[in-house]
């Protein structure tokens, strides 16, 4: 566990995690689900119910506990605001990098400094854990390029049409990097 106070919103404390308890896990879903409701592009479409987010969920904490990934919580005030993903690799050609997933933070504490602080979260356990670079995908048309760019994040691709929202509403993929 790697706990970091965050100078952006100092009530704000990110803690990358190997596992996950089940009241976590009921926070975690709650929260993804309604990002998801307020059309937050973490991997489904409204509307959606904690039962349609539960076997993402659960898959995403099994990976957890076989030390494929690291979930990365932020709290602010003592209650879950947001959270990530670190998708590490196992292949032995890219340990030096992971991919970072679901980021989001509750519609209800938007607007707060809360991404930035939950992403410098991230940061900072990836660099506990040796990473050198990360990499991230975003949904194209939300402009999150620029939050991404503020963090130091480079463009380094757009796949057109790779995210289908629905028929006809196909979005680019946005491939990001930065150096740790």
């Amino acid at each position: 566990m790697i706990d970091v106070m965050t100078s952006a919103v100092p009530s704000a404390v990110a803690t990358a995690l190997e596992d996950v308890d089940p009241e976590l896990r009921a926070a975690l879903l709650a929260c993804w689900t309604d990002v998801s409701n307020a059309g937050g592009a973490v991997g489904f479409v409204p509307p959606v119910t904690e039962d349609d987010v539960a076997p993402a969920l659960d898959a995403l904490l099994t990976r957890v506990a076989q030390g494929r990934e690291r979930v990365v919580v932020l709290r602010a005030d003592g209650e879950l605001a947001g959270w990530a993903v670190l998708s590490l690799s196992v292949s032995p050609l890219r340990r030096h990098w992971a991919t970072v997933l679901r980021v989001q933070v509750h519609p209800a504490r938007q607007g707060q400094g809360l991404g930035r602080a939950l992403m410098t979260g991230v940061h900072d356990a990836a660099r506990g854990l040796g990473l050198e670079m990360l990499h991230l995908t975003v949904r194209g048309g939300y402009g999150l390029e620029g939050f991404y760019a503020g963090l130091g994040y480079e463009e380094f691709g757009r796949m057109p049409g790779a995210i289908r929202v629905g028929p006809g509403d196909d979005r680019e993929e946005v491939h990001l990097f930065v150096r740790l």
